[in-house]
C-alpha cells in the first residue's frame, strides 16, 4: 500500500529520493480530480516522475487506489493546494511540465482572488520550471481563457508556443472526464502551452521549517485558573491570522492544551499548543503539542507568542521570562 502524503507530512522541499525509486524529470499536475489524467501521464511517460497535487480528500483516495492497483512507482499524489506546493514543496527550476486542467473559475467577482491562474501564481510556476519547461493549461470558460491569456502573455519568462492566444483542440490530447462532459454540453476547450525561456526570473526560495517555538513564563495562576478565565481570542500579525479557540486543563498534572488555528501564506494549521510546568513552581513553558501533526512555521511561532501574551495578561505578577521565537 502506498504511503498517504500531504503537505504537512512530506519534506519541505520534497526529497525525490524518498518518493521515487529513480531520479527522472518531474511532471506536475495541479488539481487532478479523478486522477485519470495523472495516471495517463505516469503510464505515457515512464521515463518521468509525476507529482499530483489535489485538495479534495475524495479525489486523493481515488488517486491512491488507482496508483496502487496499477502498481505505478513513478507517480505520487499529494494532498495540497497548488499554491502551497509552489511555496513549500517545489524548488526553483526543477519541474519539466505543469499540467492544469479546467481549474475552478470562481465566477463571482469577490472570489476572483481564489483563482489558481493569477499574477503571483504564474510567476511562481515560471520560477519552478526548468528552462525549456512548459505550462499546459486547459479551460472551457472563455472569461477564464481571456484572463489567463492576459497574465501569461505578460510574463516575460514565458513564451507562447502557438501563433494564437490559445488553440481550441490539441491532437492526441487525453481528455479528462470533465472535458468530455463539457464538450457534450457544448463548451469548447481552450488550450495553452507556454514555454519557459531564458529571461532571468526572480526565484522565491522554498519556505522552510523553523526551529521549534518555545516560550517561558512565570505566573501565580495554575492551569485550571487559566482555563477558568479562558476567552476566545483572534489576532492578526504580519499577515498571519491566529485564533485560540478553546482550552482544556488537566488539574492533576497542572497542564493545559489550547486548540489553535493558524492561517498564513498558503497554509492553514489546526493544532494544539501545550502549557506545562517547567523548572520550578509557577514557571511554565508553552510549546507545540505532540498530538497531531503540525509544522513549526513562522505562523506557529506567532501563535505561541500570542498565547503567552494572553496568559500573562491574566495576572499582574505574571511575565514572560524567555522566548525561543522568530520575530
Amino acid at each position: 500500500m502506498i504511503q498517504k502524503l500531504n503537505y504537512l507530512t512530506v519534506d519541505w522541499s520534497l526529497d525525490y529520493n524518498k518518493l521515487f525509486p529513480s531520479q527522472q524529470p518531474i511532471l506536475v499536475e495541479i488539481g487532478f480530480g479523478t486522477a485519470d489524467y495523472l495516471i495517463h501521464l505516469a503510464e505515457t511517460y515512464p521515463d518521468h516522475n509525476v507529482l499530483g497535487f489535489e485538495i479534495s480528500s475524495q479525489s486523493m483516495d481515488k488517486a491512491e487506489r488507482k496508483v496502487e492497483n496499477k502498481n505505478l512507482t513513478n507517480v505520487r499524489p499529494i494532498h495540497s493546494t497548488g499554491e502551497t506546493a509552489l511555496a513549500y514543496l517545489l524548488e526553483p527550476e526543477t519541474v519539466a511540465e505543469f499540467h492544469i486542467n479546467y481549474p475552478d473559475p470562481w465566477f463571482k467577482k469577490k472570489h476572483h482572488g481564489r483563482r489558481l491562474i493569477k499574477r503571483e501564481t504564474v510567476d511562481m510556476l515560471a520560477s519552478r520550471l526548468v528552462i525549456g519547461g512548459q505550462i499546459m493549461l486547459a479551460t472551457d470558460i472563455r472569461e477564464y481563457a481571456d484572463m489567463a491569456h492576459d497574465i501569461l502573455s505578460n510574463t516575460p519568462s514565458l513564451t507562447n508556443t502557438f501563433d494564437t492566444p490559445w488553440v481550441d483542440d490539441l491532437e492526441g490530447r487525453f481528455r479528462t472526464k470533465y472535458e468530455m462532459k463539457s464538450y457534450r454540453e457544448g463548451r469548447t476547450g481552450h488550450f495553452f502551452i507556454y514555454q519557459r525561456n531564458k529571461t532571468p526570473v526572480n526565484h522565491p526560495p522554498v519556505i522552510k521549517e523553523l526551529e521549534m517555538p518555545h516560550l517561558f513564563l512565570h505566573s501565580p495562576l495554575n492551569t485550571s485558573d487559566v482555563i477558568e478565565r479562558f476567552e476566545q481570542t483572534r489576532t492578526e500579525s504580519n499577515g498571519v491570522h491566529i485564533a485560540i479557540l478553546q482550552g482544556y486543563a488537566n488539574p492533576s498534572r497542572n497542564t493545559a492544551v489550547f486548540e489553535v488555528v493558524v492561517e498564513e501564506h498558503t497554509i492553514d494549521q489546526h493544532c494544539l499548543l501545550s502549557l506545562s510546568p517547567h523548572n520550578g513552581d509557577n514557571n511554565y513553558i508553552i510549546q507545540m503539542s505532540t498530538v497531531g501533526y503540525s509544522r513549526p512555521t513562522y505562523g506557529m511561532h506567532r501563535a505561541v507568542h500570542a498565547l503567552g501574551e494572553w496568559i500573562t495578561s491574566l495576572h499582574n505578577n505574571a511575565k514572560i521570562t524567555a522566548m525561543k521565537l522568530r520575530d
